[in-house]
């Protein structure tokens, strides 16, 4: 059962970034990432924003986008990097269970 809301840790942990990174993202790309807030004020993200955030840092890092670039490509259509980052998740699960099978033997 997958959780409805993340911590903004959980997702930083997830993406393999720093907080501070995710939370820029998230204020810089708010028309597309709407975090909840909880009473203390923290960011609470729904599954839709971390596959957002994933679709960010796809652009960000593998394909070498600016943040404007990367606004962009969310405002005119992003499925086809929706596509990638879905495959690109799949593969690196695939390497960690094969990484696991490995040490097993």
């Amino acid at each position: 059962m997958a959780k409805i809301l993340y911590t903004i840790g959980e997702v930083a942990s997830q993406l393999g970034e720093n907080p501070s990174a995710i939370r820029y993202w998230s204020n810089y790309f708010g028309q597309w990432v709407r975090p909840q807030r909880n009473a203390k004020g923290n960011r609470l993200f729904h599954e839709e924003d971390l596959e957002t955030l994933r679709q960010i840092q796809f652009m960000l890092k593998t394909q070498g986008l600016t943040l404007d670039g990367v606004a962009a490509r969310l405002k005119s259509d992003h499925s086809s990097v929706d596509k990638k980052v879905k495959a690109l998740t799949l593969l690196k699960s695939i390497q960690e269970k094969l990484i696991a099978v490995r040490k097993a033997l």
